[in-house]
């Protein structure tokens, strides 16, 4: 489990294919001095992989990456000189400023349009239609890794707001219009519906406001 609070940014130093699947090593010279041990899981831009190997100086690690992830990521798509946010799992200690984010990402995302709003940016993104009724207004969405509030929903629109510093500290402020994104939405609402689904084994329920009043939710 993450919080979505990004750490640091990391560099892809190289992508290689292996036996159908990818093995990545990242350069993340601030986790130098960090307690990382093989088998820790690390999100990458909201990818949560294990650690399995790491040079002599703890500056750089690798990841076995699988073609599950890859059918479902952009990891596919990094190579060496790419950024990543990178976030170590939390500890039972571990103060939770974002939510609580699992790593598994649930679709892609498209950036529509960005443009300063006083001295933050708005930022508006198209969710996949199977997505977007996971996305409410003031709820929480995790966007390459980084916990981020939704502002609107418009159908499968939806925006946030970045705060300097977040653009600062985060690979956000990269993004280019059209660009994809990883997204993961709030861990309540997915199990909220299949706890409302889940006796109906033929097709699920679509989550409405009838299913809930008729689940006792009010």
């Amino acid at each position: 489990m993450f919080t979505g609070i990004v750490e640091t940014i990391g560099e892809v130093i190289s992508s290689t294919p292996t036996d159908g699947d990818v093995r990545l090593v990242v350069l993340a010279t601030d986790y130098k001095d960090r307690q990382v041990s093989i088998g820790d899981s690390i999100s990458l831009n909201g990818v949560c992989l294990t650690v399995v190997a790491q040079d002599s100086s703890k500056a750089s690690f690798e990841f076995d990456v699988s073609i599950e992830s890859i059918n479902h990521t952009l990891i596919g798509d990094w190579r060496a000189g790419t950024k990543v946010n990178m976030e170590m799992a939390l500890l039972p200690t571990t103060r939770l400023g974002g939510h609580l984010v699992s790593g598994h990402v649930d679709g892609l995302a498209r950036l529509v349009e960005l443009h300063e709003d006083a001295r933050s940016w708005r930022m508006d993104f198209e969710a996949p239609d199977n997505l977007k009724k996971y996305i409410a207004r003031k709820g929480s969405i995790t966007i390459n890794g980084t916990s981020l509030t939704v502002n609107s929903v418009d159908n499968k629109l939806f925006s946030i707001n970045v705060i300097p510093h977040t653009f600062q500290v985060t690979t956000l402020g990269e993004l280019q219009a059209k660009e994809q994104v990883h997204i993961e939405v709030d861990l309540l609402a997915r199990y909220m519906e299949r706890l409302l689904t889940a006796d109906n084994s033929q097709q699920d329920t679509p989550l409405t406001m009838t299913s809930l009043t008729d689940n006792n939710f009010s």
